[in-house]
C-alpha cells in the first residue's frame, strides 16, 4: 500500500517561508498527479497546489505567487515552497495524489503556524 509522509512545516512570522517536503512509497509515484492539501481548525481541508506527471501546476488563488510546488520523481517526493507566508496559511498541510479518486491514506500531515 502506498503512504505519504509530510515533513518541514514549523512556526514562521508574517512573511517568512517554508519548504514542505512530502515522501510517497510506491513504485508508480511518477505517473500521479501529485497535490499539497491544507485543513485549518474548523475549516475543511482544501487543495491548495496540483503538479501533473507532465509537469503542469496549478493553484488556489489565495496562494498564487507566492507558493510552488514541484516534484523529484527520483526521489519519490514532491515540495511546497512557501514564501510570504500570512497568518491565514497557518494549517495542517498534507499530501496526496490527485485527483480525489486516486488518493491514498492521507498521512499525519505537518503543521505550519504563521505568528508574529
Amino acid at each position: 500500500q502506498v503512504h505519504v509522509v509530510e515533513s518541514g512545516g514549523g512556526l514562521v512570522q508574517p512573511g517568512g517561508s517554508l519548504r514542505l517536503s512530502c515522501a510517497a512509497s510506491g513504485s508508480t509515484f511518477s505517473i500521479y498527479a501529485m497535490g499539497w492539501y491544507r485543513q485549518a481548525p474548523g475549516n475543511q481541508r482544501e487543495l491548495v497546489a496540483t503538479l501533473t506527471s507532465g509537469g503542469t501546476s496549478n493553484y488556489a488563488d489565495s496562494v498564487k505567487g507566492r507558493f510552488t510546488i514541484s516534484r523529484d520523481n527520483a526521489k519519490n517526493t514532491v515540495y511546497l515552497q512557501m514564501n510570504s507566508l500570512k497568518p491565514e496559511d497557518t494549517a495542517v498541510y498534507y499530501c496526496n495524489r490527485y485527483p480525489p479518486w486516486n488518493w491514498v491514506p492521507w498521512g499525519q500531515g505537518t503543521q505550519v503556524t504563521v505568528s508574529s
